[in-house]
């Protein structure tokens, strides 16, 4: 056993890879890319997995929610693992709709028990489904969630608690997180499973400040554009640190692609990183779940509160009666008083980055052809 590296898997790299495969310890592939192609093309993709292992990593389920998993989407994700036989499958510790109310992206879900039950049992479903459970990613986010009960800094190792499912552990979300809310990444190592933690991604993002009304400072952006940061370099090897067992590395990469030999480069510092950890091992602390000192209380529905975050982050007016009085708010939906105060920097944030994720055309999903060309089979 070993720690093994490798990039995700975009229909622009997908040429080139194949060329350089021998540089690659594993493959990462949006599995929503793939969920509801034919099977012929599906079957494609298990061809490339006898070649190197892959992983399918999911972002449309919305595993943390109060809300039932979309079974739909469950099955067809179902039928590709079937049919693709990974060596993994992820999701995200996010929650992607509420109230009928698509939100277009990852949100944070709202740090509540109620969540946390929600959790548990899609990710029973998911298991049931799958055949085995998923490796679960924390989420970057540009808003503190309205109504939650928990930090972000004790909210992982209850999440991974409550579903019972390894974790993935996203370098660059935490970084993100931490700049923007002001914690201590290092620490926040230190609260985790480490004997759960099976993968790491590791990507870079932004600092962003879009000039429109109640927007002061900066944020930073998980875009998977850009060249991963010193910091991430440096939480990855407090991860080697800190790992008991071999961990599975993933570079991201979403667009503003750089060559497929600067991304190797950026591999390669991955690996040097978690090697100069593991050769300095750490004994890492148990994992402490703090209560949190604001918490009020459950909140009346959690289903009521995910929709109304959802409708937040997707409609102009009832983000801004939330802004002019979230309490009010809040009441109007049956539910209690947010434990917590608003982020109205962040919810203006984050409602402009989710439209942007909808406005965005989704590229065509990698076809068959790449693998005739590249094998000569059908």
């Amino acid at each position: 056993m070993r720690d093994r590296f490798g990039l995700g898997w975009r229909p622009e790299l997908a040429a080139e890879l194949h060329l350089r495969l021998d540089r690659l310890d594993l493959v990462e592939v949006i599995a929503d890319d793939w969920m509801f192609r034919p099977a012929r093309e599906q079957r494609a993709l298990r061809a490339l997995a006898e070649q190197v292992p892959l992983t399918l990593h999911g972002v449309s389920l919305g595993l943390c929610s109060a809300a039932p998993v979309d079974e739909r989407r469950l099955a067809a994700f179902a039928r590709l693992v079937d049919r693709v036989r990974p060596a993994a499958w992820s999701e995200h510790l996010a929650f992607v709709r509420g109230g009928g109310t698509e939100i277009g992206h990852l949100a944070a879900p709202p740090r509540t028990d109620a969540t946390l039950d929600g959790l548990a049992r899609n990710v029973a479903r998911a298991r049931a489904a799958v055949g085995s459970p998923p490796q679960l990613e924390n989420v970057a986010t540009l808003v503190e969630p309205a109504g939650s009960e928990h930090a972000e800094t004790e909210w992982l190792p209850r999440a991974q608690a409550a579903a019972g499912a390894p974790l993935l552990l996203d370098l660059h979300n935490l970084y993100a997180n931490a700049r923007n809310f002001g914690f201590d990444a290092v620490a926040a190592l230190d609260r985790l499973p480490w004997e759960r933690v099976q993968a790491v991604h590791i990507a870079g993002g932004r600092a962003w400040r879009p000039d429109e009304p109640g927007v002061r400072g900066a944020r930073w952006l998980d875009d998977h554009r850009h060249a991963v940061p010193d910091a991430v370099y440096d939480l990855l090897l407090e991860a080697g640190r800190r790992a008991p067992r071999p961990l599975d590395v993933v570079l991201e990469r979403d667009g503003n692609y750089p060559s497929v030999d600067d991304l190797l480069a950026e591999l390669d510092r991955a690996r040097a990183a978690l090697a100069s950890g593991r050769s300095a091992p750490l004994r890492a602390s148990q994992p402490v779940a703090v209560p949190s000192a604001r918490s009020a209380g459950p909140l009346v529905d959690a289903r009521r509160l995910e929709a109304l975050l959802a409708r937040a982050y997707t409609e102009p007016r009832v983000r801004e009666a939330l802004i002019a009085d979230a309490d009010a708010a809040f009441a109007a939906e049956g539910l209690r008083p947010s434990p917590t105060p608003l982020d109205e920097e962040g919810l203006r944030l984050a409602a402009r980055s989710f439209a942007a994720k909808r406005a965005a055309r989704p590229k065509p999903a990698p076809r068959v052809e790449w693998w005739r060309r590249w094998s000569g089979r059908a």
